[in-house]
């Protein structure tokens, strides 16, 4: 079991850092080819296309992942509700466009909001195949499937991007990215939706899957929520430097804790009547994490002015100050991804449901009391909201798996504290007159020296760990 979960963990982790890295670089040739009001229409429009893709997605694919002895029967049922479910949809946005339009006063994104919404047809054809992937621990086909998919749709943006099509380039780059990628699982997963359908299936399923339904509804609308006040009280110029400053920490954090969220919840599911067990994974998850995404975080928080000038060049500026708070934010991201995952997995849907509900309470008093003093103050709050959901998340584990959020604390303390130490020694080599690429580089190499050397003096039980997994791998 162990070995299978490494494996699948390797995969997965070469499958997110390839495609995130790829979307980063193509991210970066748009970035320096499109004006920030370009990228503040086509986020006006996700918005709404992320919440929509929420239904097709139903909470039945993590059913599916979830129940011991799914079958044909039950995959096939939620296939025909999922695409069902995606062009309904569909013809609902398409009839809607024009008040989204009128709402957002931007009456150019019309044609943008019919064309890009084809994503939540697409998401319904993928989101069973994804779901026999993560099942069966066979994270080698999202590799495959995603590497082909990211690097067709980058060239493909990139391209139009370069003959001057402007938002076109970055809708034509999501649209083809999910499409791609969807036909690729297609091609390489061997399961097909078989001419069956049961009611009575798709009832059971619905009894785990619309508590997550509701719960990832909720967090689609709060992770949207600030985007869509940001698109209509202020301007599409501070929504692009909102989110500009956003995906820098949201690539790394996909990356690393991406990829352990998703082998957690089929690896824990395997194990859900052992109690014991689940918490062994639930504690190794927030360990491992925290040690690799703490020092990601606090180093690209520091480096920021380098970075966001040297790849993005200085009209992106504005963006500083909301990666530096999203790198805070995004760094308890294991501690909330872990504990989730391990109600699920124990089939605890009703307390999900139940977290969900006081954490939106909680976040939607932040976002109202907020949005009133700028831009800056929302992207603030987000730390706040970020702290109080890791203990609201974390809460039954202390009766479930007894495991506190003290505990939980204890933990990762020694990685956030020797991230900080290395922070602070990186952070003035940036003001001592060098090229930002030189400054760059020196602080990357220091701060990777800093964080191993402080993890051997101080014998960190999860450094050393990681250490003997690629020694292993290195003698294979």
């Amino acid at each position: 079991m162990k070995k299978e979960i490494v494996n699948s963990f390797v995969w997965r982790l070469l499958e997110r850092f390839g495609a995130h890295g790829i979307t980063f670089i193509v991210s970066l040739i748009l970035a320096r080819l499109l004006d920030p009001k370009t990228y503040g229409l086509v986020a006006l429009v996700t918005v709404i296309t992320s919440i929509l893709q929420v239904f097709v997605e139903s909470g039945l694919g993590t059913a599916l992942i979830q129940k011991k002895d799914a079958d044909d029967i039950d995959f096939s049922t939620v296939f025909y509700v999922n695409i069902t479910t995606g062009i309904l949809l569909y013809v609902l946005l398409f009839f809607a466009a024009p008040v989204i339009a009128h709402v957002y006063k931007q009456e150019d994104l019309l044609p943008v909001i019919r064309v890009i919404g084809l994503i939540v047809i697409i998401a319904g054809a993928k989101n069973v195949q994804q779901a026999y992937v993560s099942r069966t621990l066979q994270f080698k086909m999202f590799f495959y499937a995603t590497l082909v998919g990211t690097v067709g749709a980058g060239i493909i943006g990139v391209f139009f991007a370069y003959k001057g099509y402007g938002v076109w380039a970055l809708v034509a780059q999501y649209l083809f990215n999910i499409l791609l990628d969807t036909i690729m699982l297609w091609i390489i997963v061997p399961w097909r939706p078989k001419a069956l359908f049961s009611l009575e299936r798709l009832k059971g399923l619905y009894s785990y899957g619309w508590k997550l339904l509701v719960s990832a509804l909720l967090e689609q609308i709060w992770t949207q929520c600030r985007q869509l006040i940001i698109g209509l009280k202020y301007t599409t110029n501070d929504l692009a430097y909102y989110n500009k400053g956003l995906e820098f920490p949201q690539y790394a954090t996909a990356a690393i804790n991406g990829s352990i969220d998703s082998v957690l919840l089929p690896v824990m599911s395997k194990k859900q009547d052992n109690k014991e067990a689940i918490r062994n994974m639930t504690r190794m998850a927030i360990k491992l994490t925290s040690y690799l995404m703490w020092p990601a975080m606090m180093g690209l928080a520091v480096c920021a002015v380098p970075i966001i000038s040297l790849l993005v060049t200085d009209k992106w500026l504005f963006s500083v100050p909301y990666l530096r708070i999203f790198c805070i934010t995004y760094g308890f991201y294991p501690i909330h991804t872990a504990n989730l995952n391990a109600i699920r997995a124990l089939g605890r849907s009703d307390i999900f449901l139940k977290l969900e509900i006081v954490k939106k309470i909680v976040s939607f008093i932040i976002i109202i009391s907020s949005m009133w003093f700028g831009v800056y103050v929302m992207a603030l709050s987000t730390i706040v909201g970020s702290v109080l959901s890791q203990i609201i998340n974390s809460w039954p584990n202390k009766k479930l798996l007894n495991y506190s959020y003290i505990d939980q604390i204890k933990d990762i303390l020694p990685s956030i504290l020797l991230s900080l130490a290395m922070a602070v020694l990186i952070f003035p080599i940036q003001y001592i007159g060098l090229s930002n690429i030189l400054a760059l580089l020196i602080q990357i190499l220091l701060g990777i020296a800093v964080y191993i050397t402080g993890s051997k003096i101080f014998h960190l039980d999860t450094y050393e760990y990681l250490l003997g997994l690629v020694k292993s791998y290195i003698k294979k």
